[in-house]
């Protein structure tokens, strides 16, 4: 088949991710014969994948791995690309051409900034200068980020930017503000939406398998799971879009906010206390964790229920079974570590919303407390067995200190950091049952050993 005869699609954010999601949902687009969904990948700093991309004719290949059985797919969607940090402008235009029907970002679990926003305001003011008002310039601007609301966000935060904007500014060529504020909300639909599939970093393994398996050399082979979802909110440029994403299985809702809920507060919560877990006990990946009986049966315990009361999805005991059995296939080596890094920004979005609902319930979340104190046992940076080990975290530093620095008062320790308000708001550090919780869980986990204190709250809660 030849390439697309467009790229109607500008992606921001060539990571792993959107190489073995959203991609493989355009591919699967073209394969069908709708030429219009090419795109045009743009790494934001990083030139790595952009390069291997070029030099393999810009097709890549994904394992898709069950526990049962796997098989290889040679993704072309992606048709042509840039790096955003090196060659600006060619994302400004791309973002103005009549081609590009949808914007789709993963840049970040961290929160939208002002230069994203800059970017795609310099695009939106060359597409209203290019396209002016015709019903060519409409646009669906679909964050597939993993953050609530995370369409609203960006297109408040490229507003609000724009009306803050002065002739001193970097963004001093957009021309009427007024009028470019008035297309915008017009013409750009920002769709929140819910992506999921277990993606894990690429590995040696990995590339020796494809090479193994496809006979080349292919520098940026992913390994991932036959399981994804991709909810959209009905609220695209082209409404015929609709069917044509239904078709290849994405599912469009009025309301993506409960699979958002889900997401976080299920799948994401759940993979960070494992991954605490494992990282204490010296175990590499989650599926490592989910063969340790008592990890898993803490992982089911802390869905069902800590979480599941509080989350709206449909059918959520069987979307909680599924996401046992995912975490549990063994063809995904999905490093704890990798899950740890950037816990400090993670956090506040996967385990505070359920401490928070449970305790306007007059509820305490019981292994919501032992997660916490195993999350603060992790930050010691070293396993029960003695072997240090390293993660990434903007305040990783920070964090280890207070843990070392009050280690052996547990009370004060967990004080220490739940006092920081970036992590966990004003509320639990005031909350002396939870507090009280949590150190207990520590001295226990500190004491004994994380699983003797794990099988004592399996057999002491209900």
């Amino acid at each position: 088949m030849g390439s697309p005869a467009v790229t109607g699609v500008v992606h921001l954010g060539l990571g792993a991710f959107h190489r073995a999601h959203q991609a493989c949902v355009f591919d699967q687009l073209i394969q069908q014969g709708d030429k219009r969904w090419g795109v045009f990948g743009v790494a934001m700093h990083n030139p790595d994948v952009l390069a291997a991309l070029k030099t393999q004719g810009w097709q890549y290949a994904v394992q898709v791995a069950s526990a049962h059985a796997s098989n290889w797919q040679t993704i072309s969607a992606i048709q042509d690309g840039c790096v955003a940090a090196l060659e600006r402008q060619r994302v400004v235009d791309k973002l103005a051409s009549a081609d590009t029907r949808w914007v789709t970002l993963t840049v970040t679990e961290k929160g939208y900034d002002s230069a994203l926003a800059q970017l795609l305001l310099e695009g939106f003011a060359a597409r209203f200068a290019q396209l002016g008002v015709s019903s060519a310039a409409r646009l669906t601007v679909a964050s597939c980020d993993n953050l609530s609301h995370n369409g609203d966000s960006l297109r408040n935060l490229c507003l609000n930017t724009l009306m803050h904007t002065n002739q001193d500014s970097a963004l001093k060529n957009l021309g009427d503000i007024t009028q470019l504020h008035a297309w915008i909300e017009k013409h750009c639909f920002f769709s929140n939406t819910m992506v999921d599939r277990i993606v894990p970093q690429s590995s040696a393994a990995c590339l020796s398998a494809a090479r193994d398996a496809l006979g080349v050399e292919d520098k940026i082979a992913l390994s991932t799971e036959s399981f994804w979802e991709w909810v959209i909110e009905d609220k695209l440029a082209d409404s015929s879009d609709v069917l044509v994403l239904q078709s290849v299985g994405v599912q469009v809702v009025s309301d993506v906010q409960p699979f958002e809920e889900a997401k976080l507060c299920m799948l994401n919560a759940s993979h960070s206390a494992l991954a605490a877990m494992g990282a204490v006990l010296g175990l590499s990946n989650i599926a490592d964790c989910m063969a340790t009986s008592p990890l898993r049966n803490f992982a089911h315990r802390f869905m069902t229920e800590d979480i599941a009361p509080f989350v709206r999805r449909p059918q959520l005991d069987a979307y909680r079974d599924a996401l046992l059995e995912r975490f549990a296939n063994p063809a995904l080596q999905h490093r704890a570590l990798q899950i740890c890094s950037d816990n400090s920004l993670k956090l506040p979005l996967r385990w505070l919303p359920t401490y928070t609902a449970n305790r306007i319930a007059n509820q305490m979340p019981a292994h919501l407390a032992f997660a916490t104190a195993c999350w603060i046992r992790f930050l010691q940076g070293i396993d029960e067995s003695g072997n240090a080990y390293k993660w990434s975290d903007p305040l990783a530093n920070h964090l280890q200190a207070l843990v070392h620095q009050n280690w052996g008062d547990d009370q004060l320790c967990v004080l220490s950091l739940l006092q920081i308000t970036s992590i966990w708001g004003e509320a639990p550090s005031k909350d002396l049952a939870w507090v009280e919780l949590v150190s207990r869980h520590l001295h226990a986990i500190r004491t004994q050993g994380l699983l003797q204190a794990l099988h004592d709250l399996l057999e002491t809660t209900p």
